[in-house]
């Protein structure tokens, strides 16, 4: 039978709370605005307080008898064509831990793209997961990478046959998208399941002209952040299973180990709403974008020292097999200079936030928000940037070594690296040392060096020239990379 995509059962759930006047004596301390500071409501608005009740007990009763937030959930998996859904107000980080726990318990093997967000190593470090690491597809021109291909997921399935399944990140925060459906089929022949964390991939499943999305392509678990490309809230998040290959009540479980038990309401009713926008409206809404989006990248590709990476760029043999044209990144590298400077000039003279940054390039992420007013002020910002390039001279050179050299070997498990004795030692001396601690330019969050890998010098020399340069290093405890933790000597394999 065809769900009723005009509910929304969360927002109709707090309305009905308002309007028969519930009076709460449990948390939040708040209660409903009138204990909060006025400074605070002055600048949040009380729309937030009130809000801000309880999932059981306050929303729904403390059985959960409405069932408010699994109809909620209902119609986001049929949304989506998923057979289950979960909400989650922890973020993706937390969506695709849970996806990994229940694919692969602790040192059984799980092949995973080495492009890997941060969140999933510090899923490996909380498991003991024993990672194989599958080789992106590296652009030695462009020093970015793709998703790995089928057949680097094939040959990794051939070496470790006892690997419990998969993970493949896409699309990338570059909008780059892997081949899943050729993905798929390596894993479902030998009866292994697939992760997708497509956190960047909200979208894709309300327009026919964007990429397919994962549970289209035949994955088992895809994670998604609704606040990323969609109108939820910052920690909105949604894991989704299909197949028969994963239990839902273990997917569910693993989850509520790494939950909070206070989740928000607001982050439910952010994702249910949007739910809602997009099966009404959706395909008008990112139709709009996509015609922005064509339009914006015309006008930066007119403006002196700015290319915008497209398709012809991004996907071909050894690149992506798909593209999101809305995550707009542009190649600053004929200005002279370097993303994170021009990123921090944006920010410092037009007011303009740019997605993400890094040697050379910068993000400048359109959505089905955006429209001619906001795409107007960034290319006259653009322009304003590439007349003010030779303020931006001369740019720091960041060593950025050749593919083959960018590997570590994995000396250890990441969760042995992460909680053995360690010292921290001068960078100079870190070569040769085995990580305790993630090195990650943020954003995107990729990390360079992982707990449990062998330093280089040459990828310590980029994190050092990247630094220089403007990159960004918050996961290392000596955020200038002065000092690096390391596994203590004794302790090393």
């Amino acid at each position: 039978m065809a769900k009723d995509h005009t509910q929304a059962p969360v927002l109709e759930a707090l309305a009905d709370y308002r309007e028969l006047g519930r009076l709460s004596f449990t948390p939040p301390g708040h209660k409903q605005a009138r204990g909060a500071d006025p400074r605070v409501r002055e600048v949040l608005g009380d729309a937030v307080f009130q809000g801000d009740v309880l999932a059981s007990g306050g929303l729904d009763d403390r059985r959960t008898s409405g069932r408010v937030l699994e109809r909620a959930e209902n119609l986001m998996a049929d949304a989506v064509h998923a057979s289950h859904t979960f909400f989650s107000t922890c973020g993706s980080s937390l969506s695709v831990k849970a996806a990994m726990l229940a694919v692969a318990g602790p040192h059984e093997k799980l092949l995973i793209g080495r492009d890997a967000h941060k969140s999933v190593v510090s899923g490996l470090i909380l498991s003991g997961v024993n990672p194989v690491w599958v080789e992106p597809q590296w652009d030695a021109d462009r020093h970015l990478a793709h998703a790995p291909s089928a057949e680097a997921y094939e040959a990794a399935f051939d070496a470790c046959p006892d690997a419990r399944g998969a993970l493949v990140t896409s699309p990338t925060p570059y909008g780059s998208c892997a081949d899943i459906a050729a993905i798929a089929e390596v894993c479902h022949r030998r009866g292994r399941p697939l992760i997708v964390d497509e956190a960047w991939g909200a979208h894709l499943p309300f327009h026919p002209d964007l990429p397919s999305w994962a549970m289209d392509a035949g994955a088992d678990v895809c994670v998604t952040s609704i606040h990323k490309m969609g109108s939820g809230l910052e920690q909105g998040s949604v894991f989704h299973l299909g197949g028969d290959l994963i239990d839902p009540a273990l997917l569910k479980s693993r989850a509520d180990l790494l939950g909070t038990t206070s989740p928000s309401v607001l982050l439910y009713a952010g994702m249910d709403g949007w739910r809602r926008q997009m099966m009404q409206h959706g395909e008008e809404l990112l139709g709009h974008a996509l015609e922005l989006a064509a339009e914006v990248r015309t006008g930066i590709e007119k403006i002196d020292g700015l290319h915008v990476n497209d398709r012809a760029d991004f996907c071909g043999p050894g690149l992506g097999h798909d593209f999101d044209p809305l995550p707009v990144v542009i190649d600053v590298s004929a200005l002279g200079t370097t993303g994170y400077w021009c990123a921090d000039w944006l920010r410092a003279h037009r007011g303009i936030d740019a997605h993400l940054s890094d040697h050379r390039r910068i993000s400048t992420q359109l959505t089905h928000a955006d429209d001619r007013a906001t795409a107007d002020r960034l290319l006259a910002a653009l322009q304003d940037l590439s007349r003010a390039a030779p303020e931006l001279r001369p740019a720091p050179e960041i060593e950025i070594p050749p593919p083959a050299t960018l590997r570590l070997e994995q000396a250890c498990l990441p969760r042995d690296g992460f909680f053995g004795a360690t010292e921290d030692v001068p960078v100079a001396r870190a070569a040769g040392r085995i990580a305790a601690e993630m090195l990650t330019p943020y954003p995107p969050g990729i990390p360079a060096a992982l707990p449990g890998e062998r330093l280089t010098e040459p990828v310590l020399r980029y994190l050092r020239t990247g630094i220089e340069a403007g990159m960004n290093l918050p996961d290392a405890r000596d955020t200038t990379l002065g000092t690096v933790r390391v596994l203590l000597e004794a302790t090393h394999p």
